[in-house]
């Protein structure tokens, strides 16, 4: 099962993190899933190149404040922490590298699915709106299903021998509710104007996402109140699914269902991770907040 999770071009990296007394081929007992990990401009301008569609420059400042800064960084530094403590362990860290501007692979995309809207509000579409000419459409569900076989496989492999699958997010600081539609661009620059942008929501610092839409948790619940504990002894904000739950349209949900108790989910906001958050420009952590937003993850972990 372990050999269908391999790095494939242009749709995801997958790296092995062994601890110093791993064995080589050991199977890992911890999954880090990075499902928005196209975090830098040269994932977007190198798949906008590859389509023939007709697509708005706005559409670039979207990505830019959509994407998940820092999540691969802090997948990757709770991976490392954790096999430092337990050398006996291996970690898979799986970072998607396909923009959510074209394509979210946190979502439950069906093989007949076409582009579609959201409203203000609602979670953002797996195909968005502006996806309209049919290469890229094919172009797109093809990368779109190779990620998921990889992702399938990993948690398969992970948690079907008792391991753990976090699902790995960062958000902006305030919450947008708008249409994401074909005028995202111009309607986010409105949004982030000075005067504007502070009557949004502030959103926690870290939210665990732990229930789904009936309250039923499906996440490792020793584990989530582990991390949540550790976050508040590091005086971070933390709450349980304060920007919203595991929602049916997610692969998230999917997964966790598939593996109740085994999974965590969560968010950290990105200002945590940078020296400030800016909008419309390409982001990068600093490595010593990544580490301080990794330990007690970690922590809990080992």
């Amino acid at each position: 099962m372990m050999q269908a999770v391999r790095s494939i071009e242009r749709v995801c990296e997958v790296q092995w993190v062994r601890g110093a007394a791993a064995e080589p081929n050991a199977p890992p007992d911890l999954l880090l899933e990075v499902p928005h990990g196209a975090t830098q401009a040269q994932h977007f301008d190198a798949l906008r190149e590859e389509l023939q569609g007709d697509y708005d420059d706005g559409l670039r400042d979207f990505f830019l404040v959509n994407t998940d800064v820092g999540a691969p960084e802090v997948a990757q530094a709770i991976a490392r922490a954790v096999v430092a403590a337990r050398p006996d362990r291996t970690a898979v860290v799986v970072r998607c590298e396909l923009p959510r501007t074209f394509c979210d692979t946190n979502r439950d995309v069906a093989r007949d699915a076409v582009a579609a809207a959201s409203k203000a509000g609602e979670m953002t579409p797996g195909l968005p709106p502006w996806v309209q000419h049919p290469a890229d459409r094919a172009l797109l569900l093809a990368r779109y299903f190779a990620y998921r076989e990889v992702v399938e496989a990993a948690f398969a492999a992970v948690c079907s021998a008792g391991g753990a699958g976090l699902f790995v997010h960062t958000y902006a600081p305030r919450s947008l509710s708008v249409a994401v539609d074909e005028d995202i661009g111009r309607t986010l620059r409105d949004a982030y104007a000075p005067g504007a942008i502070e009557s949004w929501p502030l959103r926690p610092e870290v939210d665990l996402i732990t229930h789904d839409g009936a309250g039923c948790e499906l996440a490792a619940p020793e584990l989530a109140a582990s991390v949540e504990q550790g976050f508040r002894a590091a005086g971070v904000e933390v709450a349980r699914n304060d920007s919203y739950h595991l929602h049916e349209s997610t692969l998230a949900y999917v997964l966790a269902a598939r593996f109740p108790g085994q999974t965590l989910c969560f968010e950290v906001r990105r200002d945590l991770l940078l020296d400030a958050f800016v909008p419309f420009v390409e982001l990068h952590p600093r490595g010593d907040k990544v580490r301080a937003v990794a330990a007690p993850i970690a922590a809990a972990l080992h």
